[in-house]
């Protein structure tokens, strides 16, 4: 379980990294990027910074590139302004959380459409035969 510190620096790098990205990068590569999280090693040399990008696939790979060819810059500023004795490596990874909601949603969709088929089954539905246990019969007396 990573410790408070953890979350205190993880939470540091988002803000430093979404500041650099509005200001300082400025490659034309870099699409509409949404920080979605930062998770840190509970050592703090390791960072994971999921992203999101608004747009279709030749967008999120450019932005990608974008990313790629920027780390080392972002990593050393967010050295720099975190001042820590170890400067944690980072990694961008595309966040698939529009994806999974869009599966999601799809399975929900699915779910209601056959709740309502069998609802309409039901509709005119009728038993096979008495329920023997409101009516027992001779045999079981």
């Amino acid at each position: 379980m990573a410790s408070n510190r953890a979350f205190k620096v993880a939470d540091r790098i988002r803000e430093i990294v979404a500041d650099l990205l509005e200001s300082r990068v400025k490659d034309p590569r870099l699409g509409f990027v949404t920080l979605t999280d930062v998770r840190v090693t509970g050592d703090l040399q390791q960072a994971s910074i999921f992203y999101t990008v608004l747009g279709d696939e030749n967008e999120q790979a450019s932005t990608a590139a974008a990313l790629s060819s920027a780390s080392s810059m972002i990593r050393r500023e967010v050295g720099h302004l975190l001042g820590l004795r170890i400067t944690p490596t980072i990694e961008f990874i595309r966040d698939g959380l529009q994806e999974s909601a869009s599966a999601m949603n799809d399975l929900m969709a699915q779910a209601r459409a056959r709740d309502e088929e069998l609802a309409a089954l039901r509709k005119g539905a009728k038993p096979v035969s008495e329920d023997p246990y409101k009516n027992p019969t001779s045999s079981n007396q």
